[in-house]
């Protein structure tokens, strides 16, 4: 059945096709224009997006049909690939015009797979062909239909030849990296989720029958019909399936019903309403390391943003990411980062932000993938929630509320009313909550965590305010991860140094850390930014510490640094001059996995000019906080890849140091970093950088960039109020962006200004702060 609903066909062409009409320009073309080289175009987006619908509508193009007139084939690829299948596909659309074709055709199948790639080799070997292979799932599959034997990304395998006749296959797929495995001299075309009117204009052509202004209709059945399309999050295949179902009956009655269960009825099986049976293909297709990933999203609220750098942890935490046995706990969250980078190319989750050296920090999952992975965990045990709008109450019986064997719980309502519940989860796992609100929690309300969940190995309290932590929660010996993230917590209980398996603790803006941290020789990432009072605290036994964050420069220096053999990444806090400089520096190039420093001086301390060039092993470097000076080039760290200035409050142009560091790859200055009015990059500075930013440096009226400087840079953001000399010359660049202070200025000089970018081919866009 799942094989009937996604079977495509060129001719079923959709009559109504909204918001395509510039994705459809570029495809058109890429197909007819361009390399004389065989090339494969691909369509990358998650299910239902409407791959196949823009796919179909570029084949049935006048000028591709013209460009192909004749020999264009469809072929639908499906989840289990079957290459004799697909090139049959191919043969009966290219050999059946004449009898004698038909003659052939019955010999052809007869042959054997490889003979018959063979014979659509040599029928394709003369001919300006366009072949479209509709749903590919795997790299493998491509391989195997194209027959690829050679690592050259111009061999597109024995089966589809290259005649440098313009011949082109069009791929669409769910994964990226199939795209790019396909042919890495393409760029495949990332297709979107629809904005809110295009939504509402696809809607309008299934449910109303027409494209017609909506307010010719009852005014009711628009505001359940936006509220329903909003619910849809931009998804064609969802708002399809809706506006097909509503145009059967345009009662109100009807209409509300959907509305109040519109999960439920895009969730049906069947070729009328497949939504979800489509979107459930995406997951049976998942490696198995993948789908705890997955349905570990399941836990967050609908239209949560999630932390990158909280759900790595939290996978390490439970398991998900390979052990310690299988993997140096250095890479492990490397590896989770691979996982989430696979699960965002197969396009199971969507990014919120990238970091300026293309890392994803936010993301989140779309509402139907969420209620897919939700149906998922829950077939599976893997985890329950609990929503304030299905109150508790005293009636409901522990096994309707919570299985015995569940393993995950997700905790949506006020805490109290979830510790007022009776509790038969003895082998809970994880337990993490989210939008409490701003009530205080009592003491006595947190007991029961450590009372009834003795096998707990992940507990995030994040936001929920907590007056103080019980002593109890140092009886859970199998804690893992620990985040206690503006909960308001002042103090930590002595007796969390028993905590002996914990990974990770999370914590800050305590008055002070309890000096029992070194006790939890496990500990692998530690978080405490916001310490009050700079207090004695012993870390130089935590011999697995990869992260440490918030330490004091006054803590650190008491400590052994040598002992710190994983530690890769720091970030130092408090007064600078509390601790002796050259002693400081020595302590730093002990650390010899140390990749990123993070230094931030309080508000009434400054750094001196800074010796840093025996870190030899620094690549990141970020200084917050008044300089006196700033350091010579060759005091920097030899290796220094990235380098953020913030708030430095330097009088001399900072440009003339910082263009000579040879390795230097993203530079960013901020929030009055640098308090002159002009900037000067010489001829050949700053020979790698490819990023420069340049952010609320309110006083710099002037950049001026020399001929032959900074050679590679591609990306260029700045404020309005910067003139920039030079920019023509920055031949590689891809990106400009412009922060816009108030309101956009006379139209002249803003036209001007506009002049200055847009005869270039990158991308100009503007950010209104």
């Amino acid at each position: 059945m799942l094989q009937g609903l996604r079977r495509s066909s060129p001719h079923a062409e959709e009559h109504v096709v909204v918001g395509l009409e510039k994705e459809a320009d570029e495809l058109v073309n890429q197909l007819i224009g361009g390399d004389l080289r065989c090339r494969v175009i691909s369509l990358v987006g998650m299910g239902g997006i409407g791959k196949t619908t823009l796919a179909k509508k570029v084949y049935n193009h006048r000028q591709v049909v013209e460009c192909f007139p004749d020999c264009r084939a469809w072929a639908y690829v499906s989840p289990d690939c079957r290459p004799r299948d697909v090139y049959m596909q191919i043969i009966k659309q290219l050999v059946c015009t004449s009898t004698k074709d038909q003659q052939v055709l019955e010999m052809v199948e007869k042959l054997q797979e490889h003979e018959l790639g063979d014979f659509l080799h040599e029928h394709l070997k003369e001919k300006r062909y366009l072949i479209v292979l509709d749903d590919v799932w795997s790299c493998r599959d491509w391989n195997c239909l194209a027959k690829v034997s050679s690592n050259d990304p111009d061999c597109l395998g024995n089966v589809f030849p290259d005649g440098g006749n313009c011949s082109r296959l069009l791929l669409t797929t769910r994964d990226k990296d199939v795209a790019l495995h396909a042919d890495a001299r393409s760029t495949p075309l990332e297709m979107q989720l629809l904005s809110k009117q295009k939504s509402w204009n696809l809607f309008c052509g299934k449910a109303f029958l027409d494209h017609v202004d909506a307010d010719r209709y009852p005014p009711d059945l628009v505001q359940l019909g936006r509220e329903m399309v909003d619910k849809c999050n931009g998804l064609p295949l969802a708002i399809v399936v809706l506006g097909g179902l509503l145009s059967r009956d345009m009662s109100h009655t009807e209409w509300r019903k959907v509305h109040d269960n519109i999960n439920a009825y895009l969730a049906k099986e069947g070729s009328q309403t497949g939504v979800m049976t489509v979107l459930n293909l995406s997951y049976i297709d998942l490696p198995s390391y993948l789908k705890p990933c997955f349905l570990h999203l399941s836990l967050f609220p609908e239209d949560y943003v999630i932390s990158t750098r909280k759900l790595f942890l939290l996978w390490i935490a439970e398991g998900f990411v390979l052990s310690a046995e299988q993997a140096d706990q250095q890479s492990m969250k490397v590896t989770a980062e691979v996982y989430l980078n696979e699960l965002i190319n197969r396009n199971l989750i969507q990014v919120v932000r990238m970091s300026v050296n293309a890392r994803v920090v936010e993301c989140r999952v779309h509402d139907l993938m969420r209620e897919l992975a939700i149906r998922k965990a829950k077939e599976q045990n893997f985890f329950r929630t609990h929503d304030i709008e299905d109150p508790l109450s005293s009636s409901t019986s522990n096994s309707s509320l919570f299985s015995s064997k569940c393993r995950r719980q997700s905790i949506y309502s006020d805490m109290e009313r979830y510790a007022s519940v009776e509790h038969n989860t003895p082998y809970l796992r994880s337990l993490l909550f989210f939008n409490l609100g701003h009530e205080i929690c009592r003491f006595s309300q947190l007991d029961f965590i450590g009372k009834c969940f003795k096998v707990l190995r992940v507990l995030d309290l994040e936001g929920v305010k907590v007056e103080s932590l019980p002593s109890i929660v140092g009886t859970l010996i199998h804690l893992r991860y620990l985040g206690l993230r503006h909960t308001g917590l002042k103090l930590l209980p002595l007796s969390i140094g028993n905590l002996r398996s914990l990974q990770t603790l999370d914590v800050n803006n305590l008055k002070q850390v309890p000096n029992v941290i070194w006790k939890i020789q496990n500990m692998r990432y530690l978080y405490m930014e916001g310490q009050k009072y700079d207090i004695p605290l012993k870390i130089d036994t935590l011999e697995n510490l990869q992260v440490l964050s918030g330490i004091t420069f006054k803590q650190w220096i008491q400590n052994n640094s040598s002992k710190l053999t994983c530690l890769g990444k720091l970030k130092l806090e408090g007064r600078y001059e509390l601790v002796e400089g050259v002693e400081f520096w020595k302590s730093i190039a002990k650390l010899r996995v140390l990749k990123s420093l993070y230094l931030k001086a309080s508000e009434e301390s400054s750094f001196p000019s800074l010796a840093m060039d025996s870190c030899l092993y620094l690549s990141k470097l970020d200084i917050k906080g008044h300089m006196q000076k700033l350091s010579e080039s060759f005091q920097f760290p030899p290796n220094l890849s990235q380098l953020t200035l913030d708030s430095c409050r330097l009088d001399c142009d900072p440009m003339p140091i910082l263009e000579k560091l040879p390795k230097l790859l993203t530079l960013r200055l901020r929030a009055e970093s640098y308090l002159g009015t002009e900037m000067h990059v010489s001829a050949n500075g700053f020979p790698q950088l490819k990023v420069l930013q340049l952010f609320e440096l309110s006083k710099v009226i002037k950049l001026n960039i020399e001929n032959g400087a900074i050679p590679w840079l591609m990306q260029l953001h700045c404020q309005f109020s910067t003139r920039i000399s030079g920019v023509d010359k920055l031949s590689n660049l891809v990106e400009v962006k412009i922060v816009i202070d108030s309101m956009i200025p006379s139209f002249s000089p803003f036209a001007r200004f506009l002049s200055t970018y847009r005869s270039r081919k990158y991308h100009l866009y503007w950010d209104h702060s």
